[in-house]
């Protein structure tokens, strides 16, 4: 009897030393997780409390109600140009984006579809400075807009398409197949299915891309130096040949001031524009919770 004791020894010390290695693995594995956590919170939460100290003692009645003066002055022309450009650049993107997401996941076949859906990923990747550049070469001096409204409308449309593409096509592929197949058996056309059926069930998920891309057309600057200039100015109302101010101009221009009025102003902009971003991130956030949400009692 202790022969065959001693051959499952082996095994056994084998399976400790097995287990031994994954739970040292585990720990390592869940310790530079914690650490890259802490690391990344660090970052994200001392770039917040610089941003809103620095930038709520800088925000006073005259920032939020004067126009700029030179390194001087308020945001009021700022804050306007920047909600201006970019609900413009939304309204333009919006229509493109969710027929190309609803072309995506309803009409995959052929070679248009994939090639779409490469264009668009690959249309992520490209640098915010590039699309200024050909904004610039096409509508500032081809078309003959100047800077204007128009020209940084178009070119953060064409940053937020990719962005309103791709989540929309997911949103729709997210509709339960049952619906479709119970609205084609009633006798529904494709247009009717989409537009009464899948849409509206989507359209939580839709949404949510839409304001994501609203954050990072907020946010850009580069594609703006290029196509909307800068304006000390209220906006006149024209699309063309009249340039605009928008906030991210002020941080990039007056922090490098040596004037602590032009420092306060780009610390005020840096607050504006965090503070817009995160209110948007918090509503889409809003939004999505509450679409799975309603997916899990259905």
């Amino acid at each position: 009897m202790g022969i065959p004791a001693a051959g499952f020894t082996v095994p056994t010390a084998r399976r400790r030393s097995t287990r031994l290695r994954r739970r040292v693995g585990d720990y390592l594995g869940w310790g530079a997780t914690a650490l890259a956590f802490v690391l990344l919170g660090g970052a994200m939460v001392s770039i917040l409390v610089t941003v809103f100290v620095r930038g709520s003692s800088a925000i006073t009645w005259s920032v939020i109600t004067q126009v700029t003066q030179g390194v001087g002055g308020g945001l009021l022309n700022a804050i306007e140009g920047t909600l201006v450009l970019a609900v413009g650049g939304i309204v333009l993107a919006v229509p493109v984006g969710l027929a190309a997401g609803i072309y995506l996941a309803e009409f995959d076949e052929g070679m248009l579809a994939p090639t779409i859906r490469f264009l668009a990923d690959v249309l992520v990747g490209v640098p915010s400075i590039v699309i200024g550049y050909f904004g610039y070469v096409t509508m500032v001096v081809g078309l003959g807009w100047n800077f204007s409204v128009a020209a940084g409308s178009v070119a953060l449309a064409i940053i937020a398409l990719p962005y309103i593409c791709r989540t929309a096509e997911m949103a729709m592929r997210q509709v339960p197949r049952s619906m479709r197949e119970a609205a084609y058996a009633l006798g529904a056309k494709d247009h009717t299915v989409i537009m009464r059926i899948c849409l509206p069930t989507a359209l939580p998920g839709i949404l949510t891309g839409v304001l994501l891309a609203l954050a990072i057309a907020v946010g850009e600057t580069a594609p703006l130096l290029y196509t909307a200039g800068w304006s000390n100015y209220m906006w006149n109302g024209h699309l063309t040949n009249s340039p605009i101010g928008y906030l991210t101009y002020a941080i990039w221009a007056f922090v490098t001031e040596p004037f602590a009025t032009a420092h306060a102003l780009a610390y005020a902009a840096a607050f504006f524009v965090t503070l817009f971003v995160l209110l948007i991130s918090v509503v889409s956030r809003v939004v999505l919770d509450r679409n799975a949400g309603w997916r899990r009692r259905r």
